[in-house]
């Protein structure tokens, strides 16, 4: 939902991708989704709502039931109905919710009556937004078509989406329309970590959180953390040696493994030398824990190799894998991750660990101060 905020299309296209990758459910980027194949989802824009004065007279305000069974209805009429009925039973006059606002959503609610939302801020939640949007979701309802749900965009969004939940519940109950209290509420406006979380938490009547501006730009790391490093010439290896640990790099060439326990659960990732027997499932392994004074022992339920070779001397090995099958393994590599691992406040350092043979190489170029 950030993508006018990207550094640029190629950032707002690459954004929507590697989000999706991630993890997110889908992307307003339209072109993400035509290029790529990530589900596209959206709501209704302010300017579109504030474009409407509540004078203007719908082409064809007639809607045919959902089941095209039964005469058509004049929808814009039938929400006018409905309005008195909800802003009774909220203590509303009826001229409080804005009739601008109640034009958008009828003019939408005519030219996509399967889904409909509300984006309920645009003047007042409570006073305006919210009748306006029942009003024109019972009506729909009286045809058989139910509403997807509503849209918030500033203030407080988990107390006003609870507010919103207890006013469904009791529109529902007035009006035997159980469905009502179960509709969607999304949520977006500048959603970073801290945010994600209290929303997410238990007790949240939040369904959809729409996140754009924190996702597409990275503020809280907006260079690629990560650079070239020489390791090895001609076969010989080479180390950076500094006074700073995390500076300082692995010499040679190396494989890497994945240690997994009989739940699937990883116990560590190995590092080796290149020239290396793989570890073997079921092997007990003496290994160097990265940030450890010592070693320790392992024993490996099963084992994954993690370095695969997709490009040499500039051509693809194999055919690389499509969007869905690289989000599906990215989702099963997250969901083995111990949620100690994933933890936004002091998540647990995931173990990596270091061969013999390749911590004697890393000892003795660092006793001879060179390679």
């Amino acid at each position: 939902m950030g993508l006018r905020r990207a550094q640029g299309p190629d950032g707002g296209l690459t954004a929507s991708t590697y989000s999706y990758l991630g993890g997110f459910d889908g992307s307003s980027n339209v072109l993400a989704g035509q290029l790529r194949g990530v589900p596209l989802a959206g709501t209704l824009a302010h300017s579109f709502i504030t474009s409407f004065l509540g004078t203007e007279v719908p082409p064809n305000p007639m809607l045919a039931p959902a089941a095209s069974q039964g005469p058509v209805v004049d929808l814009a009429a039938c929400v006018e109905a409905w309005l008195g009925r909800v802003c009774a039973h909220l203590g509303l006059g009826v001229q409080e919710p804005h009739r601008g606002e109640r034009a958008a959503f009828v003019a939408y609610a005519l030219a996509f009556p399967q889904a409909f939302q509300g984006l309920l801020d645009t003047y007042s939640v409570q006073r305006s937004g919210l009748p306006n949007f029942l009003a024109v979701a019972l009506a729909l309802g009286e045809l058989g078509y139910r509403a997807v749900g509503v849209r918030l965009d500033s203030g407080d969004l988990l107390q006003q989406a609870q507010e919103i939940r207890r006013v469904f519940r009791s529109i529902s109950a007035q009006f035997q329309m159980p469905w009502l209290e179960s509709v969607s509420i999304t949520v977006s406006n500048n959603i970073d970590e801290e945010e994600l979380t209290r929303l997410a938490q238990e007790g949240s009547e939040v369904n959809v959180i729409g996140i754009g501006t924190n996702v597409v730009t990275c503020p809280r790391q907006p260079s690629l953390g990560c650079v070239y490093k020489l390791v090895s010439v001609g076969g010989q290896p080479r180390m950076k040696l500094t006074e700073d640990p995390e500076k300082q790099t692995l010499p040679g060439s190396k494989a890497a493994f994945r240690l997994l326990g009989a739940d699937g659960s990883p116990l560590l990732d190995l590092l080796q030398l290149a020239e290396e027997a793989p570890p073997q499932a079921g092997q007990e392994l003496r290994v160097w824990p990265r940030g450890a004074q010592g070693a320790c022992t392992v024993r490996p339920a099963h084992v994954e190799p993690l370095l695969r070779l997709w490009v040499q001397q500039g051509q693809l090995c194999e055919p690389l894998p499509s969007l869905a099958e690289s989000r599906a393994f990215a989702q099963l590599s997250l969901s083995r991750l111990s949620p100690e691992h994933k933890r936004l406040e002091q998540p647990a350092l995931y173990r990596v660990a270091l061969s013999d043979k390749l911590q004697a190489l890393v000892a003795r170029l660092r006793a001879g101060g060179s390679s």
